[in-house]
């Protein structure tokens, strides 16, 4: 079984929004060998369900993300999951900070994806969350 998980900053927007899309893709595809998560580099939205922005975008896609809560990424995280996605630079320079000499750290895109708690634009997120989500899910099932 392959254990992918996603990071960003607060695990609110983004990385949620790659759990779920990527759990609907692989459903979809009658792929069941995976396990999805996703986690924060801070603190600062620990326990906090999916942004409703965000929640908003997944629902109007047919995809529920309800029971969610932020949670930071740790040690056993890293040592349990064989694939961690960031989703831009910063997340990245959390990453090695937190965990020096860590090598699963992968890009989700070879670009950063915006950050909608900034940009207010869920859609492009939406758009950028399933480009990679089909790359991954495609790398994995090859």
């Amino acid at each position: 079984m392959n254990k992918v998980l996603f990071v960003c900053h607060g695990n609110i927007c983004r990385s949620p929004m790659g759990e779920f899309v990527l759990r609907h893709m692989a459903r979809e595809a009658g792929v069941e060998d995976l396990e999805i998560q996703s986690r924060a580099v801070s603190r600062e939205e620990l326990g906090n369900p999916v942004y409703p922005p965000a929640k908003r975008e997944l629902n109007r896609h047919g995809i529920a993300c309800d029971g969610h809560r932020a949670r930071q990424i740790t040690q056993e995280d890293c040592d349990s999951f064989d694939y961690i996605y960031y989703m831009d630079a910063s997340n990245l320079r959390y990453l090695k900070r937190m965990f020096p000499g860590e090598t699963k750290f992968r890009p989700f895109l070879n670009r950063d994806v915006a950050d909608p708690w900034y940009t207010g634009d869920f859609t492009q997120t939406w758009l950028d969350i399933c480009e990679g989500c089909q790359r991954i899910l495609e790398e994995l099932i090859c």
